[in-house]
């Protein structure tokens, strides 16, 4: 029975399969399937911006700033955490489980447009005096 007056409060669906969360990065401009520190990642101009780990359960996703992740994690403590590896650096983790394909949007267009505002990554210069005999 609802209450007259009460506002409808609507639970927004919660998961995102890894396809979809595979779309949603590659359709941002500029950003590439490659790698990151020996791992697959998604760039963009040669910087990180987000991969999957854990059986492709989580996606790492990098943020502007540490405070950023820490929004997040109050906004939704189900979809978004950090472990200590991750303490110092701003990037947070998303259980693609729980998060709302709707939130997951927001923070992935929000962290395209903070990697897109960066400078390119320049080039590594490539290693002398190594021969391959």
């Amino acid at each position: 029975m609802e209450t007259p007056g009460a506002p409808d409060t609507v639970t927004p669906k919660r998961g995102v399969p890894v396809a979809t969360a595979r779309r949603l990065l590659l359709e941002r401009p500029g950003v590439v399937e490659g790698r990151s520190y020996g791992m697959p990642s998604f760039l963009l101009h040669g910087r990180f911006l987000a991969r999957f780990r854990d059986d492709d359960t989580v996606l790492v996703v990098q943020l502007a700033t540490i405070g950023e992740r820490d929004v997040l994690m109050e906004l939704d403590e189900r979809s978004f955490f950090f472990t200590d590896h991750y303490r110092n650096y701003p990037a947070v983790l998303v259980r693609l489980a729980e998060v709302p394909p709707a939130l997951l949007g927001d923070v992935l267009k929000e962290s395209w447009k903070h990697v897109a505002a960066l400078p390119p990554k320049r080039p590594r210069a490539k290693r002398r005096g190594r021969s391959a005999t």
